[in-house]
């Protein structure tokens, strides 16, 4: 008895065409959902979606165990893994996510943490109030809370002409200097309070009473010299969005360390996973707030100089963060 032996081949080429059609509509589903996104499909091309997926998923198997070659089953590896994504993966475009972000899942998330954000504010207020006594009676603890070498001269050995020019232009590169340390130590705040709210919360509530500390003693060495008000519209005009990004990431903190302690119900593991996402989603805007507020500093700040004009974007900038977040209509998110 003769054997005939087929060429590999020529197996692999009768079993692609006799597929390839529907192959390739599946690709150019496909095509359309990574460019359009699933609005450019019709009703029939959603239905047939999921059709197509399982029968390259049984072709590719085919194609394994009859040992095919090799680039019809590296081409069907491919297809079948862009077309999970496609059917079982998100549905929108990245703008459509990043859009589905912002009106929603980062204004509900904060909303969700309006307690932990009340206890966060509370204890950057504390803070504060804490190093404005201790500077208001002793001059000497204002180095406790803002660094020597970072005060670059705005200390309590400063005069109040230099101490005002600060505020005003005067010595340009001495205050970009500083507020350059001012974000940048809010933002490593904002960064940390965030990342060690899983140690029960402690370091979290330490650094952020810590932050307040540090705004207290500036605030208190610039009103002792007539300048309080000054100085409330230099830190306010892009303070307001980054001390707001430093009270979420507290509260953030926060609710990841309450889940470690108390998880409730729900086993420890499960509550910490829960508590995780909520608040990364919360921190997934604070680097939005750092950023805005990072443009504040550099240009509105530099660019604004009179101080009712400072007060008035601070003014603004609180009230649309006040509305994004909690104006918004439905029911409280306790989270």
């Amino acid at each position: 008895m003769i054997e005939i032996k087929v060429d590999p081949r020529l197996k692999s080429q009768r079993f692609r065409q006799e597929r390839e059609a529907d192959w390739r509509r599946l690709e150019r589903l496909i095509g359309k959902v990574e460019k359009g996104g699933m609005a450019d499909l019709s009703d029939d091309d959603i239905l047939a979606a999921p059709v197509l997926y399982r029968s390259a998923l049984s072709a590719l198997s085919v194609a394994r165990a009859t040992s095919l070659d090799r680039g019809l089953i590296d081409y069907l590896e491919t297809l079948c893994a862009r077309a999970y994504f496609f059917v079982y993966g998100a549905r929108e475009t990245l703008w459509g996510q990043l859009a589905a972000f912002f009106r929603e899942a980062w204004p509900k998330a904060v909303k969700g943490l309006w307690r932990e954000t009340l206890a966060s504010f509370a204890l950057l207020m504390v803070g504060a109030l804490i190093a404005a006594w201790l500077v208001s009676h002793e001059a000497d603890w204002y180095y406790a809370f803002m660094p020597k070498a970072m005060a670059g001269g705005r200390d309590p050995a400063a005069s109040t002409q230099a101490l005002r020019d600060t505020l005003f232009g005067g010595g340009k590169d001495g205050l970009s200097v500083f507020a350059t340390f001012l974000f940048t130590h809010n933002a490593q705040i904002a960064i940390l309070a965030f990342a060690l709210g899983f140690a029960l919360c402690l370091p979290t509530a330490a650094l952020v009473l810590y932050n307040g500390a540090t705004l207290g003693a500036f605030f208190t060495l610039f009103a002792s010299r007539g300048l309080g008000v000054e100085a409330g519209g230099w830190l306010l005009i892009h303070g307001v969005t980054e001390l707001f990004a430093v009270v979420l990431s507290g509260a953030a903190g926060l609710r990841i360390g309450w889940a470690v302690a108390f998880p409730g119900e729900a086993r420890r593991l499960d509550a910490i996973a829960e508590a995780g996402r909520h608040a990364a989603t919360v921190m997934g805007g604070v680097v939005v707030m750092l950023f805005l507020a990072g443009l504040l500093e550099g240009f509105g700040r530099q660019l604004i100089t009179l101080t009712p004009a400072r007060y008035a974007v601070a003014a603004v900038t609180a009230v649309m963060w006040g509305v994004y977040f909690y104006g918004q209509r439905g029911a409280r998110q306790d989270g």
